[in-house]
């Protein structure tokens, strides 16, 4: 994979904070030879509890803009970049459904994000078709994200 070979050559490291995806970019990550010298560690952070406590988000954003936010999936950036002290960081909040979803947040929405060395980088996307789809969509993009932009 073109993103473990890039980091290896830069000795860099990633971590990971997932929600919606539950461990998918980890999975696609580690299926790959070599993920170990580049992979910190991951957390799949489904509670807003664990989101918080061990990710750091700010309980006034998961009040204010919800764990489904742009602002919340920056906090999780951050706070999983120190936690696993990596250089880089992708993080994803969102709702796979069926079940979850608002007039406001529908199914399929998800925000996905990137910190690389001092860039962050959020997104919105609605994503469309059943749990698995969107949890691939989502890990896809997120993938795509962070290779795009390193």
């Amino acid at each position: 994979m073109y993103i473990i070979e890039t980091l290896k050559e830069r000795n860099q490291t990633i971590t990971f904070a997932e929600s919606c995806t539950g461990g998918r970019i980890a999975s696609a990550f580690t299926a790959i030879s070599g993920a170990s010298s580049v992979l910190n560690g991951s957390v799949v952070s489904y509670a807003n509890e664990i989101k918080s406590s061990w990710l750091g988000v700010k309980e006034e954003i998961l009040i204010k803009y919800g764990a489904v936010s742009a602002e919340c999936v920056e906090e999780m950036l951050k706070g999983i970049k120190k936690m696993a002290n990596a250089d880089h960081s992708i993080a994803v909040s969102g709702i796979a459904g069926p079940t979850g979803g608002t007039d406001e947040k529908p199914v399929g929405t998800v925000y996905l994000g990137v910190y690389i060395k001092n860039k962050l980088i959020v997104e919105h996307h609605l994503f469309v078709g059943d749990r698995e789809a969107i949890q691939e969509q989502a890990t896809d993009t997120a993938i795509a994200l962070f290779k795009n932009n390193l």
